[in-house]
């Protein structure tokens, strides 16, 4: 557990970050981003979004850290900044998973 105060500037930087994960967009490009590098236009590809919208859905998770970017030549590459992003998401699927498990309980029960 961390020992950072939790004051309304942490609690609002906390919320920030949550927010941004609140976007299913970003979260698909967080998942692309998990096999590797991507440019813009590979994440369009593999998303099916529009140049635009991926880019600033990318300028968002950049802005927050949660990814980093470099140019190379022509190019922006983007990166998963750490993999910590993943951890929250486990957190998340686990309990959807238990979740369905005691809905299929109930019914099969």
């Amino acid at each position: 557990m961390s020992n950072i105060e939790m004051t309304s500037e942490v609690l609002e930087l906390v919320a920030a970050r949550f927010k941004a994960l609140a976007e299913p967009t970003r979260l698909r490009i967080l998942s692309a981003l998990r096999e590797g590098e991507r440019t813009v236009s590979d994440l369009v590809e593999e998303t099916g979004l529009g140049q635009a919208n991926v880019s600033k859905h990318l300028q968002r998770l950049h802005d927050l850290r949660y990814v980093e970017r470099r140019r190379e030549g022509l190019y922006t590459v983007y990166s998963l900044a750490d993999e910590d992003v993943f951890a929250l998401c486990d957190i998340v699927c686990g309990r959807l998973e238990r979740e369905a498990e005691k809905g299929r309980a109930l019914i099969g029960g």
